[in-house]
C-alpha cells in the first residue's frame, strides 16, 4: 500500500498516532510530488494542522515556489494565521505564474475581513490581467454585487450568462435576478426569475419572483406565487408576510388577515407578523383582535417601538385613557422623548383633567411635532383654555404658516394683532 493510500486510510479510521507517526516519516522524504499530494489530501479532509506542516517542509526545500505559497497561506487562513497568510501571498509577485491566483486568494481574504475596497481592488487588478477568463469575472461581479455595485455587476453576469449557465455550481441566472432586485430593478429581474421557474420550481426562487411582482406593483401575481410556495413549503415563514401584504394591496384585507395568523400559527415568535395581524385586524374594525396581537408582539420585544405606537394609537382613539395609562408606564424608559406618545398621553391626560400632567406631555411632544397642525390645533386649544395666551399665540402663528387656509386661526390672529394696535 502507497504512503497516500495509508495516509487516507488512517484518515478514515480516525487513527490519529499512525497519521502523526506517517506524516513525520513524510517530512523527512524528498520526494515533492508525493508530499506536495499528502498535504492537499490533508487539507481536503479538514487536517489543516498536518497539511501546513507538510506544506512548511515544502518551502524549505523550494522557497521560490510561488504555488506553495498559495496553498500554505490558504491553509494557514483556515487555521487563523492571517498574518503569516498574508507574508506568503504578498510574497508571490506580477512575474510569477501564479500571480494572479495570489490576487483573487487575497481577495477572498480581504471580502471575509470586510475589507471590501482593497477586496475590490485585488479582484479588478486580476480581471485587468486575465479579462476573459470566466472564473474571474464571476468572482469580480460577486464582489462587486456584495458592495453594491449593481449596474457593474449586472453587466459582467450578462456577459458570462451569453457563455455558460453556471460556475462553480452557481446560476448565472439567479445571480442576474438577484442582482436586478439588489438593485431595485424589479421589472428587470422579474424574467430571470421566470426563467429559472421553467427550469426548477424552488421555494426561494418563488419568494424572489414574489418580491419582485410586489415591489413592481403586480400584487396578484405576487400572490399566486406566495400561494405556491406556502403550498410547497408550508414553513417558509416569510411568505406569509409578504403574502398577507400582496393580499392587503388588491383589497382582500379579510384574506390577508388570514394568512397573518397562519404565519404566527407556523411560527408564534414573529413579532412583525403579529404587528402585521394587528394592522389588519383593525382595518377590519377588529379592535380587540388587534389588541391581542399589539401586545403579543409587544411581549416578544419591549422594545419594539411600531407595535407600541400602534397600540397606543389605538387606545388614544378609543379613548382608553387607563389602558394607555398602563401601557406607557410600563414601557415609559423606551419612549421617554417619543413626540408622538408624549402627544396621546397629553391627549389622555386633558381628557382625565389631569392638565398640569397634559401641559409637560404636551410640551415634550410639541418638540417633534411642529409641523403637524393636528396637533398644533389641539395645543393650541389647550392653552388657550389653560389661559397661557402667549403660549398658545407661538403656536396659532405656526399653525396659520402651516394651514394659511384655515379661516378661524388666521382670524384669531388678525384679531390679536389689531388688540396690540
Amino acid at each position: 500500500m502507497g504512503q497516500l493510500q495509508q495516509v487516507e486510510r488512517y484518515i478514515q479510521e480516525g487513527d490519529v498516532d499512525a497519521l502523526g507517526r506517517l506524516i513525520d516519516q513524510l517530512n523527512e522524504s524528498t520526494d515533492f510530488d508525493l508530499l506536495y499530494e499528502a498535504a492537499g489530501l490533508l487539507a481536503d479532509y479538514g487536517f489543516m494542522g498536518e497539511a501546513d506542516r507538510i506544506y512548511e517542509t515544502l518551502l524549505l526545500h523550494l522557497p521560490d515556489e510561488a504555488q506553495l505559497k498559495i496553498d500554505r497561506a490558504s491553509t494557514l487562513l483556515e487555521l487563523g494565521e492571517e498574518d503569516e497568510a498574508l507574508l506568503l501571498l504578498t510574497d508571490v509577485g506580477p512575474d510569477d505564474e501564479e500571480y494572479v491566483q495570489a490576487l483573487l486568494a487575497l481577495a477572498d481574504y480581504y471580502q471575509m475581513s470586510g475589507m471590501a475596497e482593497a477586496a475590490l481592488a485585488k479582484i479588478k487588478e486580476a480581471h485587468a490581467l486575465a479579462p476573459d477568463e470566466p472564473v474571474i469575472r464571476f468572482a469580480y461581479a460577486e464582489l462587486l454585487l456584495d458592495s453594491g455595485k449593481y449596474g457593474e455587476a449586472v453587466r459582467l453576469y450578462l456577459d458570462l450568462h451569453e457563455e455558460t449557465d453556471e460556475i462553480g455550481g452557481i446560476s448565472i441566472l439567479s445571480r442576474l435576478a438577484e442582482t436586478y432586485s439588489a438593485g431595485a430593478a424589479y421589472e428587470e429581474a422579474i424574467p430571470y426569475y421566470e426563467e429559472m421557474l421553467q427550469e426548477q420550481v424552488l421555494p426561494d426562487t418563488l419568494f424572489g419572483a414574489a418580491f419582485a411582482y410586489f415591489q413592481s406593483g403586480n400584487a396578484e401575481r405576487a400572490v399566486a406565487h406566495l400561494t405556491d410556495l406556502i403550498d410547497m413549503d408550508p414553513d417558509y415563514f416569510s411568505a406569509y408576510m409578504l403574502a398577507g401584504q400582496s393580499l392587503s394591496v388588491i383589497g382582500e384585507d379579510r384574506k390577508a388577515y388570514e394568512l397573518f395568523k397562519d404565519g404566527i400559527r407556523r411560527d408564534e415568535f414573529d413579532k412583525e407578523l403579529q404587528l402585521a395581524a394587528g394592522k389588519s385586524a383593525l382595518k377590519l374594525g377588529l379592535a380587540d383582535e388587534a389588541e391581542e396581537h399589539l401586545h403579543e408582539a409587544l411581549a416578544l420585544d419591549p422594545e419594539y417601538m411600531e407595535a407600541l405606537i400602534t397600540l397606543a394609537s389605538l387606545h388614544n382613539e378609543r379613548e382608553e385613557d387607563i389602558k394607555l395609562f398602563e401601557l406607557l408606564s410600563d414601557t415609559k424608559d423606551e419612549w421617554d422623548d417619543h413626540p408622538l406618545l408624549n402627544a396621546f398621553l397629553a391627549y389622555a391626560y386633558e381628557r382625565e383633567e389631569q392638565y398640569d400632567d397634559a401641559y409637560v406631555s404636551y410640551s415634550k411632544a410639541y418638540v417633534g411635532m411642529k409641523e403637524d397642525h393636528g396637533f398644533l390645533e389641539s395645543f393650541a386649544k389647550f392653552l388657550l383654555e389653560e389661559g397661557k395666551r402667549d403660549e398658545a399665540l407661538v403656536i396659532v402663528k405656526e399653525l396659520v404658516t402651516i394651514i394659511p387656509e384655515n379661516e378661524y386661526w388666521r382670524a384669531y390672529l388678525e384679531a390679536q394683532n389689531d388688540e396690540e394696535v
